[in-house]
């Protein structure tokens, strides 16, 4: 194409990108089409990733793709591999996509969808690939280093050790959420359960084919594929011993994700980790680009308003204003901390080149970004009340409190009706006991997917079915990342114990990996267990923790990348990294110091007072079981949250004295890159 002509072709692109987020910001009266949003996000994603990446990896990161990267000059066959770029793009992929671009945006539309869809698409493009990139780059020149390590070493040891102290514990936080979305979609859902223990047999059978030589990459995925879509049909004809068997509750089902969680971690990355992800990710890649394909051809009205009445705090599903509150609720869908860990951790060893940083680091961002935007449609197509009745935190089994709850809906106004026997009968052709009260959001995503999927290819039993997959969908994603957080975090905990034991640093001892390993999943497990037996343990407590702690991450990660862009000499391209570093400072901050005090974001010190004011008041039985527990949870969380606050604020500040030190010349700009090695088909 001539240049004048592709000048045109993305002038066009981007005004058709602006017309589509104006339509839906301004258009007042009427439904806003879902088709807007899509529109919007694509012609972000194609502007984005055509110059923006294109840019920050020639220009800012300066990338030679004739250097042997980490996974070539460590390769040890176990966790240094050099892979092919698409299959690590589907590792990635699947690692960093997780809960937040699903439940986040879900949760997230308790404020309308507009808010959550502004800070998805700037978040994304402008901070989420930024920071992904950025730590890619550096850990692949740093023989695969963690997070932790590389602050050490740029920075220097004090905040290095603050970081991996830090890492550790939001870590602990970060897994236990992704555990307690699976147990609260799987809990007492034999269909959704079986489809789910079915995708580890099929992956390591895939692994192992894949290692031995002899089975191509596309006929193992072809087998993995078929065998997903099996496992999902033959969920509807269990046995009645098989249902009640995989009939499980709440803290039976965080055992299991424990457990799996270990096996997972100690296992050799390419039995079980990378062949699960790879295939979780045609499942993720191709359910999100049909679902795309559907709201096409169906161009469902978005019933949700724009911007809701609960902007100011008053909502139930989020309890906090919509700034800073839409930020940290959706976190993986524009900007995630965790996304760090994976880029420092297992895919810089497996990625063998530098010039795969821009499709694997921002590429993966922004198509996670497009499936956020897909979770928000999923959810605003639904009606409010619904969507409201969805994720009441009320026990679906006490029939007053479902009706005191519904009333409740009601009352904020008839764009809002809802009643028992719809939510009922909702139920019925989902195929599940109940779903009012399914809180935590990967519900509520499920029906909103089931509902398009059914309108499109219809059938007696279409809705239960879509509905099931879709909650396998769901649980894929999030289980992909637990597996590879899991395995993360005992690199940074190996690293941590090494200064201790140096045994313990030794990733190639079982030993250090099994001891390791079992205290990680010990501290998550504790958390996870303590949701699990909360009923308010996900919406009202851990998620906003979780959302925090992922976003405080991010500080750490952008305080790194800004440290190495100025060693390297490109200072005046630094802003790229600041400028997203003080926003999320300024969001993490805001959100954590409003979680511990204010009554109006459910602050953890005034629900402390209300809880033991209710307790000394006589409760008993059940109702001071269950106060009890949150009164724990509640007052763990106080401390969970300032203590990542002072943390953070160590590492901020101890990075900007760093800044200026060396800006001002009073410190050597010393990179600790590992030494320059070519590539051999380079040399």
């Amino acid at each position: 194409m001539k240049p004048f002509l592709r000048i045109l072709l993305w002038i066009a692109i981007s005004l058709l990108g602006v017309a589509a987020v104006s339509v839906a910001a301004f258009q007042r009266g009427e439904p806003v089409n879902a088709l807007w949003l899509v529109v919007a996000g694509v012609c972000t994603f194609a502007v984005s990733y055509r110059f923006y990446s294109a840019w920050l990896v020639a220009k800012v990161l300066t990338i030679d793709d004739r250097r042997a990267p980490a996974a070539v000059t460590c390769n040890d066959g176990k966790d240094f591999v050099p892979t092919p770029k698409w299959v690590v793009f589907g590792h990635h992929f699947a690692a960093i996509a997780g809960p937040g671009p699903l439940v986040g945006p879900v949760l997230a539309a308790q404020f309308g969808y507009l808010p959550g869809t502004l800070w998805i698409l700037v978040g994304a493009t402008l901070g989420g690939g930024v920071h992904d990139a950025v730590v890619l780059f550096a850990s692949m020149r740093r023989k695969g280093k963690s997070l932790g390590q590389m602050l050490k070493e740029e920075l220097n040891p004090v905040i290095g050790l603050v970081a991996m102290i830090s890492l550790l514990a939001i870590m602990t936080i970060i897994l236990a959420v992704l555990g307690l979305v699976v147990v609260k979609a799987l809990a007492e859902s034999p269909w959704g359960l079986f489809t789910i223990a079915a995708t580890i047999p099929l992956a390591m059978v895939m692994g192992i084919a894949i290692k031995s030589g002899k089975v191509g990459v596309t006929a193992t995925s072809v087998f993995g594929v078929v065998g997903l879509l099996a496992a999902v049909v033959a969920g509807k004809y269990l046995t009645p011993e098989m249902t009640r068997a995989l009939t499980l509750s709440s803290t039976d089902l965080a055992w299991a994700i424990m457990i799996y969680g270990f096996a997972a971690s100690v296992l050799p990355v390419w039995l079980l980790l990378a062949p699960r992800d790879y295939l979780s990710t045609f499942m993720k890649l191709g359910t999100v680009a049909i679902l795309a394909v559907f709201i096409v051809l169906l161009a469902p009205p978005l019933h949700m308003p724009a911007v809701t009445p609960f902007i100011d705090g008053s909502g139930f599903v989020v309890t906090g204003p919509v700034f800073p509150f839409v930020c940290i609720t959706i976190a993986c869908g524009a900007i995630s901390g965790f996304h760090a860990l994976i880029s420092s951790g297992t895919t810089p060893k497996l990625l063998g080149r530098e010039k795969d940083i821009r499709l694997v680091g921002y590429g993966s961002m922004v198509v996670e970004m497009l499936v956020a935007l897909m979770a928000i449609i999923a959810a605003c197509a639904l009606q409010p009340g619904q969507y409201f009745a969805i994720n009441s935190p009320v026990d679906p089994n006490n029939i007053p409190a479902v009706e005191a709850q519904i009333a409740k809906i009601n009352s904020y106004g008839p764009e809002y009706a809802v009643t028992r026997a719809e939510m009922e009968q909702l139920a019925h052709d989902l195929g599940e006991p109940h779903i009012i009260g399914k809180v935590g959001g990967a519900p509520t995503f499920a029906v909103g997917m089931a509902q398009m999927f059914a309108k499109v290819i219809p059938g007696n039993t279409a809705l239960s079915l879509w509905y099931h997959f879709a909650i396998m969908f769901e649980a894929l994603f999030i289980l992909t990342t637990l597996d590879a957080g899991t395995r993360v975090g005992r690199f940074i905990l190996q690293d941590l114990l090494g200064q201790i034991v140096p045994r313990m640093r030794d990733t190639g001892s079982w030993t250090a990996n099994v001891i390791s390993t079992f205290l990680l999943v010990a501290a998550w497990g504790y958390f996870l267990y303590q949701g699990a037996i909360d009923p308010e343990g996900i919406a009202k407590s851990l998620w906003p923790i979780f959302g925090i702690a992922n976003q405080l991450l991010a500080v750490i990660a952008f305080c790194l990348g800004t440290t190495i862009l100025i060693k390297m000499g490109k200072a005046r391209y630094a802003w790229c990294t600041v400028v997203p570093m003080i926003f999320l400072t300024i969001v993490t901050f805001t959100a954590g110091i409003m979680k511990i005090w204010l009554p109006k974001a459910a602050g953890f010190l005034p629900t402390i007072e209300k809880l033991e004011a209710a307790i000394a008041g006589g409760l008993s039985g059940e109702a001071l079981k269950k106060a009890q527990v949150s009164l724990t949870n509640a007052k763990v969380d106080v401390a969970i949250t300032a203590l990542f606050l002072i943390f953070v604020s160590i590492i901020v500040f101890g990075s900007i004295r760093e800044w200026w030190l060396l800006l001002s010349k009073r410190k050597p700009a010393v990179l600790h890159e590992s030494e320059y090695v070519t590539l051999a088909d380079e040399a």
